[in-house]
């Protein structure tokens, strides 16, 4: 039977890795170089693998330390969340998710889409938004319980991520009251006549909005192009132009008297995704987004 991994020895290594050599990690560690070189070797023996090799004046991890760097990050990342999940569960402060929000996706939709979620008692509700590939490396770190995204996550063999579908809904279109009463071409001829504001190439429907345009034969002035979609509706709010919308949005839009709703496309569709870094789901707020999610 193998003997059991000393996590002192593993620290000691993770520290060096982080730091970028032996004296920086030791001034860290307050401790000794020489003792915290024994502690690396002696995880080296242990593991039977050389985890480092001479690089220049320093020194860079060998492919069996990229291995071990991995784990360590997860099993250190976990261990800092430790105290914080302790105390919650002590004082009674419920759930904890944490959630990396796509910056590709409609932010009028992600309360949607959370609604199973925050609808259950005492939960602690912490949401990130970010760059699409940068939340999906904090979720294989696990600082992450999910991802909302407007796509699948693409295959990777270094990243076991698992993408479940969460619905999808048709754009709607809405323009500033005054402009819409000032075109009198019908949808979608009227866009032609009026500024347009899309999103950027961040979210994964803009190029389906882009070929929509060619089939259609239109070619519309566009006004901005934004990343996040709630100051994309709020410039078309102030009277900039007309925006595509999810329809999951339109009820809320509806009541902006300064906003007319022009026309749907049921052609025009996006797709909403949950990505987990596990295949069987475990937690039981994200089970409830998934138990919540509209076909």
């Amino acid at each position: 039977m193998a003997a059991p991994l000393n996590y002192r020895h593993l620290y000691y290594f993770w520290v060096v890795a982080k730091e970028g050599g032996m004296a920086r990690a030791a001034a860290r560690l307050d401790m000794a170089v020489q003792t915290v070189s024994a502690q690396v070797r002696a995880l080296e023996q242990s593991l039977g693998h050389a985890l480092f090799k001479p690089a220049g004046r320093g020194m860079a991890l060998t492919e069996a330390g990229v291995a071990a760097m991995a784990q360590a990050d997860q099993i250190f990342q976990l261990g800092e969340q430790l105290p914080a999940v302790v105390r919650e569960a002590a004082t009674g402060q419920g759930l904890r998710l944490a959630v990396g929000i796509s910056d590709g996706l409609p932010k009028l939709v992600v309360r949607h889409l959370l609604r199973p979620a925050t609808d259950a008692p005492n939960v602690r509700l912490l949401c990130h938004e970010d760059e699409f590939d940068r939340l999906l490396g904090d979720l294989a770190l696990h600082r992450l319980d999910v991802v909302l995204s407007d796509r699948a996550a693409p295959p990777n063999p270094n990243l076991r991520l698992y993408s479940h579908a969460l619905g999808h809904a048709p754009l709607a279109w809405f323009a500033p009251a005054d402009m819409a009463r000032r075109t009198k071409a019908p949808f979608p001829a009227c866009l032609a006549h009026m500024p347009v504001l899309l999103p950027t190439s961040h979210a994964a429907v803009r190029a389906r909005i882009d070929q929509w345009f060619e089939r259609q034969d239109l070619r519309p002035h566009v006004a901005g192009e934004f990343e996040d979609s709630a100051l994309l509706a709020a410039f078309g709010r102030s009277g900039m132009g007309a925006f595509p919308v999810s329809s999951r949005s339109i009820d809320e839009l509806r009541k902006d008297r300064g906003l007319r709703l022009v026309g749907e496309t049921p052609e025009l569709v996006e797709h909403f995704f949950l990505i987990s870094a596990e295949r069987r789901i475990q937690h039981p707020l994200v089970q409830q987004l998934l138990k919540g999610a509209s076909p």
